[in-house]
């Protein structure tokens, strides 16, 4: 492993190392190291603040978060993952690596891709390897006379593949830029509304994915930056437009046959019993997981009626009402798409969400009933059915109600992710917005 990247940094004059880690926010925190001294980096890692994890993106550090004043705002160290070294096609001269954190010695218990990696080892000991796709939407908008506007505010664009959609050809370069990287590109494609686009990556094991998809949200951005663009995959950006979603695609295989798990084509509708009971633990969880799956107080505008993002908590075979979808494909592509995400999601907590969900329901062997059918933003006894959280604050305190979900992130993450979310939140609560002073001060 340290001969081929060193072979990579000579091929490629690299001169910097950029080490990094996702906060709660999935925002990669890094340092860049002098490609000489990246050598030493390797065993004796990078030291960080801890309360990395305590600070929200105002700059605001949550007291009661067990990972700041607590432990005297003490470092963790970084050591990198060599597996998911890269170079960064837009930055000539620079890789990049992920990286695991550790406390006195242990992995950081509040860490998301630790979080991740300890649900991973639960289907381990199943002898069962989750295998995702991460689907993401995001906007771009160009700088306008001193504002932010839509980067071609068109209506009608959805799956228009020339450049009229995409004048600069944005999408294909940074398609490009990730097969430099050595990721595989499924499809792009123009969205739905005026400026809204969707690129979606191959399936990979879980851990990978995750690494990618982080990734990949930084290569977005990074190079509408450096384009003047700018790209965001806040889940509702704009009034009178629909959010951006996080479609999340999932099937277990057997490590060593690579079977397909979900795959039966001797069941009803070629599902087995384990994807059935995988399905029901998504709705079984869908309220204590959507702080992870939702964790902004702009999420929360995504999920309306016929906005296609979840309103109620139902499943259904292709149907984009529901909030999980079974694809038309069975045999190897027999796969759960859970489509509640906000873009703007960690893809580790997101990935961890999904897959802790479905393991309870497997473990449990809890059954999902029948798929709804038809279009379930219409349902006329709506009272009897469960809809998502329609607050950031409903969410965490659904999180922290539920008593599996806790148990599974651990302790430490659940204590350091409320305090931050809720500190968030209150601020939020606090603020007086543009709305309140345009509607009530003439009248009241």
């Amino acid at each position: 492993m340290v001969d081929r990247i060193q072979a990579l940094i000579n091929e490629h004059g690299i001169r910097t190392v950029r080490l990094e880690f996702a906060d709660f926010y999935g925002i990669l925190r890094g340092k860049a190291i002098p490609v000489e001294r990246f050598s030493e980096t390797i065993t004796d890692g990078v030291q960080f603040a801890m309360p990395t994890f305590a600070i929200d993106l105002a700059g605001n550090v949550a007291t009661g978060t067990g990972v700041a004043e607590e432990i005297g705002y003490r470092d963790l160290r970084a050591i990198p993952d060599l597996s998911t070294f890269g170079l960064l096609p837009w930055e000539p001269g620079t890789a990049r690596v992920m990286a695991d954190i550790y406390f006195e010695g242990r992995p950081v218990a509040v860490s998301p891709r630790q979080i991740l990696k300890k649900v991973i080892d639960k289907y381990a000991n199943l002898g069962l390897e989750p295998v995702v796709a991460s689907e993401l939407e995001f906007y771009l908008c160009r700088r306008q006379e001193g504002r932010w506007v839509r980067y071609v505010d068109r209506p009608s664009m959805v799956y228009t593949a020339s450049r009229l959609s995409d004048p600069d050809d944005f999408a294909g370069r940074v398609r490009a830029a990730l097969k430099e990287m050595g990721m595989e590109v499924l499809a792009s494609n123009h969205e739905f509304f005026p400026s809204q686009y969707e690129i979606n990556l191959a399936h990979l094991p879980a851990l990978q994915a995750a690494d990618l998809t982080v990734i990949f949200k930084q290569a977005v951005k990074e190079m509408a930056f450096k384009d003047g663009l700018l790209a965001t995959f806040m889940g509702r950006p704009f009034n009178g437009l629909g959010g951006s979603g996080y479609h999340l695609h999932v099937s277990l295989r057997e490590p060593g046959t690579g079977k397909n798990v979900f795959a039966d084509p001797d069941q009803p509708y070629g599902l087995s019993r384990t994807m059935l009971s995988f399905i029901a633990g998504q709705l079984v969880h869908a309220k204590g997981t959507m702080a992870l799956m939702a964790p902004t107080v702009n999420s929360y505008k995504r999920y309306q009626l016929f906005s296609f993002a979840p309103y109620y908590v139902l499943w259904g075979l292709d149907n984009r009402s529901t909030y999980v979808r079974v694809p038309a494909e069975r045999g190897s592509g027999t796969r759960v798409e859970n489509r509640a995400a906000d873009a703007a999601a960690n893809p580790y907590l997101v990935i961890a969400a999904v897959l802790a969900s479905g393991l309870d329901g497997i473990e449990k062997g809890l059954d999902p009933g029948d798929p709804y059918l038809g279009d379930c933003y219409q349902i006329s006894d709506a009272a009897n059915y469960q809809t998502v959280p329609r607050s950031l604050g409903e969410s965490l305190d659904a999180m922290e109600g539920d008593d599996y979900v806790r148990s599974l992130l651990g302790p430490e993450f659940i204590k350091a992710y409320l305090a931050v979310k809720r500190m968030e939140y209150q601020r939020f609560l606090d603020w007086v917005t543009d709305w309140e002073f345009n509607e009530y001060p003439f009248y009241i």
